[in-house]
């Protein structure tokens, strides 16, 4: 006999005349909790610097995105007073006091704003006129595309061209093969800014493959990526540029680069691993489907509804992970990010199920343009938003999924947590 208690979503069943309790709520929440921990960039930066050699000249620290403040003080912690002078560039929001001699500067995300101009500028300033006896430690981590910019297009162009790429359902990767193309510093050139110096480049991956080229659009990595390809990303999604940024989108990156040593670290691999954990700690079987989930938020929502119908019957409690990055294609004018329009997606197909949940969450604590790291559901979400009068297809159709899963008690909300290694989702069937 299963009874809702409340609407934290505690539940009992009563079998051989023992009660046993159970949220998949709390479950859902520890094991976001314990992912999101083991992805945190301090102890992996610690470990990249571990063996290098920064003696010598000057050496300057430079971070940038998401994860940029927290990257920066585990250097500060390791280096200290060798740390001539600094700057972290990071989204609004995501830094944590001060550092010893490093500037903390906030800009736009996803959508680049004057202050991430500003503050690029003054890295830039930064490394003029140093030596090859000078070292940077440049620490980059997701969201540095919007946070590192100086566009070598009008600003205006630039953010129409961004808001077109974000709305047309492109990934990150052709969105950043556009990028690198219209930036001063995209594409290995701020590493060809800071010659003769030498740069060591630690990285938090945020794209699935851990293309180095792509992480931040590959601001000291050579480019893989060609201008026929860029071309062929415009035409495919019909995104309007002016003349001017198409003569740009013609011309050839930098392909080699001498002075840049880079140490990858971090991943989503590290979320799945840590989730997977967590879930049998907790009494699931748990299944790692992928590391690497890649399609329409909307579709990925879908598929793991499935799954749930297919294990219905189960006497086992089961766990379904899958690491990632979705995409929405925006065609309403809701509020909402992939991950919360990924859970609103499977409410609908599980509502008759027992005892079943998915939720999806941005490890950086963001999703979209919202305070909401993710969004819940469970078998209980279709009702509660159907006595509100809520439809969910009416929903996801105007890209709405914020709302409805604020109606429902089903967003997700964090904070920003420091870390910036993909999303994270989970189907939980608990018996």
């Amino acid at each position: 006999m299963l009874v809702k208690l409340n609407r934290a979503l505690l539940y009992y069943t009563i079998k051989s005349q023992v009660i046993v309790f159970m949220s998949l709520r709390d479950d859902s929440n520890r094991i976001i909790e314990s992912a999101i921990k083991a992805a945190l960039p301090d102890t992996a930066v610690k470990t990249a610097l571990q063996d290098e050699d920064f003696s010598g000249g000057r050496l300057l620290l430079i971070s940038i995105g998401k994860a940029a403040w927290s990257m920066a003080r585990a250097a500060c912690d390791i280096l200290g007073s060798r740390i001539d002078e600094g700057i972290v560039i990071t989204k609004y929001g995501h830094s944590k006091g001060s550092l010893p001699n490093v500037r903390i500067m906030e800009a736009g995300h996803p959508i680049p704003d004057t202050n991430s101009f500003l503050a690029t500028e003054e890295a830039i300033k930064m490394v003029t006129g140093l030596s090859s006896n000078d070292k940077i430690l440049f620490l980059i981590s997701g969201g540095g595309s919007a946070l590192f910019e100086k566009p070598l297009i009008d600003e205006n162009e630039l953010t129409s061209l961004t808001e077109q790429l974000l709305a047309s359902g492109a990934d990150i990767t052709e969105i950043n093969t556009i990028r690198k193309r219209l930036s001063a510093v995209k594409g290995g050139k701020f590493a060809k800014l800071c010659e003769p110096a030498q740069v060591i480049s630690v990285v938090l991956s945020d794209i699935i493959g851990d293309p180095l080229d792509m992480i931040a659009s590959g601001p000291a990595y050579p480019d893989s990526s060609t201008s026929e390809q860029a071309i062929e990303i415009i035409h495919k999604y019909g995104i309007t540029v002016s003349a001017q940024t198409l003569d740009l989108l013609k011309k050839e990156t930098s392909k080699e680069l001498s002075n840049v040593r880079t140490k990858i670290t971090g991943s989503v691999t590290q979320l799945c691993a840590a989730a997977e954990r967590t879930c049998r700690e907790l009494g699931y079987e748990p299944t790692v489907l992928t590391a690497s989930l890649r399609c329409q938020a909307r579709e990925a929502g879908s598929f793991l509804a499935s799954i749930a119908q297919y294990y219905n019957s189960t006497q086992k409690s089961l766990a379904f992970i899958a690491g990632g990055e979705t995409v929405v294609h925006l065609k309403g004018k809701g509020k909402g990010g992939r991950n919360q329009e990924l859970a609103l997606a499977a409410a609908e197909h599980i509502s008759n199920l027992y005892n079943v949940a998915v939720f999806s969450v941005g490890s950086d604590g963001t999703d979209g343009p919202t305070d909401a790291a993710g969004g819940y559901v469970d078998t209980d979400t279709k009702r509660i938003l159907s006595q509100k009068g809520i439809d969910i297809f009416e929903t996801l159709e105007n890209n709405d999924a914020y709302h409805a899963l604020q109606a429902s008690g089903g967003l997700i909300i964090t904070g920003p947590t420091g870390t910036n290694v993909n999303d994270l989702t989970v189907l939980l069937i608990k018996r």
